[in-house]
C-alpha cells in the first residue's frame, strides 16, 4: 500500500493505525476537522466529511490505494465518501461495530433462534433500505442502525471494493481509552462501590486497541470484501470482568443486582451477541485470547486512575 487515507484518525486506535501503516512505509494523509494533531509524518488534510464540497476541496485530485474510514456513522455520511471517493481508491474500509447484531435496537439482527457466537451472515446489509435514524431515536439505536445503514449503503452496489470491520468492545491504553467503561470498573471497584450487573448478564466480545488497529492495517492491504467480524478470542460476563478488576486493585468486587431491562453498568448485558471471528480468523488473521491482555488493560486503568488522584483530578 503506497497511498493510504485515514477518515479520522486523530486518537486511541485510529492513531495507532496511522502509525503502524506510517512505520510500514506507506505515505499517509488523514482528513479530519481538525480537532486534534495527527501523527508527525502524516499529511494531514481538514474537513468535515460529511460535508462534500468541503471533502472534494481538500481532496483535490488527490487518488489512493486504500481509504479506511474510521468515522462513518450514517448512511448520509457513507453516500458522501460513494460519490465522493469513486474512481480515486482502489479499496475502501469502513470501520463498523458488534452494536449491528445488538437485539434491544432492532428486530432483524441477533433474533430468535440465531446461533451464538453471530456470524456475518447473522446481518446482511445488502439491499437494505437506509432511510437515516429518525430524530428522537435513543442513542444506542441511533448509534447502531447508523452503522447497519451506513453499511448498506456502502455494500449495496458498490462503487469501489468494500470491507467492513464489525469490531468488538475496544479496551486498554489507560488514559488514551476516551470511552471510560473500563475506567467505571477500575474507578468503582477501587473505591469499594458497587457495580451493577444484570441478574442474568449475558457475555460480550471484546479486543485490544492495538489489536484492532493492526488488524485495519491487515484489512487494508488484504483483499476479501463485505462484513468481517474483529474480537479477540474469548468472552466475559459483567462479573468476570469485575472479578478480573478486583483481583488486579486488591478489593472485594460488589455487585447490585437489576433485571433484564434495567440501566446497569457498561458491558452488563441482558441480551447476548457476542462475535464469531472464524471468517477473519480463516482469511489468516491470528487474534489473542481476551484473558491474554485485559489484566494488563486494567493495571493500566488503575495507574490512570492512581495518577488521576494524586494530582487532584476528576475522571
Amino acid at each position: 500500500m503506497r497511498n493510504v487515507c485515514v477518515i479520522g484518525g486523530s486518537r486511541y486506535f485510529g492513531r495507532h493505525l496511522v502509525e503502524l501503516l506510517r512505520e510500514a512505509g506507506s505515505h499517509v494523509t488523514v482528513v479530519n476537522r481538525g480537532s486534534a494533531p495527527a501523527p508527525q509524518g502524516v499529511d494531514r488534510l481538514v474537513a468535515d466529511r460529511g460535508d462534500e464540497r468541503q471533502l472534494r476541496a481538500v481532496l483535490g485530485s488527490r487518488t489512493f490505494d486504500v481509504v479506511i474510514d474510521q468515522v462513518c456513522y450514517t448512511p448520509e455520511q457513507a453516500a458522501v465518501a460513494r460519490r465522493v471517493l469513486a474512481g480515486r481508491t482502489g479499496r475502501y474500509v469502513m470501520t463498523s461495530t458488534v452494536e449491528v447484531y445488538d437485539p434491544a435496537t432492532t428486530q432483524a439482527p441477533a433474533g430468535a433462534g440465531v446461533t451464538l457466537p453471530v456470524t456475518e451472515d447473522v446481518y446482511d446489509p445488502v439491499g437494505r433500505p437506509a432511510p437515516g435514524v429518525p430524530a428522537g431515536t435513543d442513542e444506542a439505536t441511533a448509534y447502531a442502525e447508523g452503522k447497519r445503514q451506513a453499511e448498506s449503503m456502502l455494500l449495496t452496489d458498490p462503487v469501489f471494493p468494500t470491507a467492513v470491520v464489525r469490531t468488538a468492545h475496544v479496551l486498554g491504553g489507560g488514559r488514551a481509552d476516551f470511552t471510560g467503561r473500563l475506567a467505571h470498573y477500575t474507578d468503582r471497584i477501587a473505591a469499594g462501590e458497587p457495580v451493577l450487573a444484570h441478574r442474568r448478564a449475558r457475555p460480550t466480545t471484546f479486543i485490544h486497541h492495538r489489536e484492532i488497529a493492526g488488524f485495519l492495517h491487515w484489512t487494508a492491504g488484504a483483499a476479501f470484501t463485505g462484513p468481517v467480524n474483529a474480537c479477540s478470542h474469548g468472552t466475559l460476563t459483567v462479573t468476570e470482568l469485575g472479578d478480573l478488576v478486583a483481583e488486579r486493585a486488591g478489593r472485594p468486587p460488589r455487585y447490585t443486582r437489576v433485571e433484564d431491562g434495567a440501566t446497569a453498568s457498561p458491558f452488563s448485558y441482558d441480551r447476548a451477541y457476542p462475535m464469531d471471528n472464524g471468517r477473519a480468523s480463516r482469511l489468516g488473521f491470528s487474534f489473542s485470547r481476551v484473558t491474554d491482555w485485559m489484566p494488563q488493560a486494567i493495571d493500566e486503568a488503575l495507574a490512570a486512575r492512581t495518577a488521576a488522584v494524586r494530582g487532584g483530578g476528576a475522571r
